[in-house]
């Protein structure tokens, strides 16, 4: 009874005639509504919209010029605070490897002025300007704690004095050039190498002095001849012309007929090896002069 009773009601308040309506969207409501439920294009109104909105905005407030020297200097200063705090400041320079003179010479070719920070320093070009240095082999730059640029060295130990146009000069193992002699008194503990292409022989002509033996104290020089070969030269004008093949054989024979008949000891100008079958000597000036008198050659002087 009651269902029908509400049923009566309804049927009473329904205006006879009234247009049916339906719940369901539109045909263009439905359509709308899917094409909101892309992911792309939710994507784009939600996050993109708005952020083409900021950056138009951002756009038009750095066209203006006092906008950009306001950003340009805070970004400066804040840089400038970041870089000039205590923990990067780099307050003096230590130089290990090196003796005093290119010590000298590394602290004249990095000017820094200290205090300064970590990040001006550009390790890489510093450390090429300290390696371009004659005495020195290798280097290696860095900052170490407590604020200290560090720079270490290998320099280059010297093994002989080289003569050349432009004076005498250390030189390397390898024949490098390391730095100048002023008097040769003053390395004398070292061999005197000279002579075209001596530098790129070293080797060897060191090795004429390690097997010298007996009469290195009275070796002067080795001279590299036409780039091919070397002669000694002895003290009191001595000159021992060694081959271009096998110098040191040649210099050992000429070592073991000292030590066996006292060749060097004689009025000997020139000891010439280079003609392995047939060493030539030659006699000096007054030698020969004396010989030529004994021979009848010339007379003595004061003889009619």
């Amino acid at each position: 009874m009651d269902g029908g009773g509400r049923l009566v009601r309804a049927l009473k308040h329904s205006r006879p005639g009234a247009p049916r309506r339906d719940p369901a969207p539109s045909r263009w409501g439905y359509r709308f509504q899917r094409w909101m439920l892309t992911p792309g294009l939710r994507r784009l109104i939600l996050v993109g919209l708005p952020l083409l909105a900021l950056g138009a905005a951002l756009t038009g407030w750095a066209a203006q010029e006092a906008n950009r020297q306001m950003v340009s200097e805070a970004f400066a200063k804040a840089r400038m605070e970041f870089f000039s705090r205590e923990e990067f400041m780099v307050r003096v320079m230590a130089v290990d490897g090196a003796d005093d003179a290119l010590s000298r010479q590394i602290r004249t070719v990095l000017p820094v002025e200290f205090p300064t920070s970590s990040f001006d320093l550009d390790l890489e070009a510093m450390r090429t300007k300290v390696a371009a240095l004659a005495p020195v082999a290798d280097a290696a730059l860095r900052v170490r704690p407590g604020g200290v640029l560090q720079v270490t060295v290998q320099q280059r130990q010297p093994v002989a004095v080289f003569r050349g146009a432009d004076g005498l000069r250390l030189v390397d193992p390898e024949g490098v050039l390391i730095a100048p002699v002023a008097a040769r008194a003053d390395r004398a503990d070292l061999p005197l190498i000279t002579g075209d292409g001596a530098r790129a022989a070293l080797a060897e002509g060191l090795r004429l002095y390690d097997v010298a033996g007996p009469i290195r104290h009275r070796m002067r020089a080795v001279v590299r001849m036409g780039e091919r070969r070397w002669d000694v030269v002895l003290d009191r004008g001595q000159r021992i012309l060694l081959p271009t093949q096998t110098p040191i054989r040649a210099f050992d024979r000429v070592i073991a007929l000292d030590q066996a008949q006292d060749l060097l000891d004689r009025d000997v100008s020139v000891v010439d090896m280079r003609n392995a079958a047939r060493p030539t000597i030659r006699l000096n000036e007054q030698a020969v002069a004396e010989l030529r008198r004994v021979n009848g050659e010339e007379p003595e002087a004061g003889d009619e």
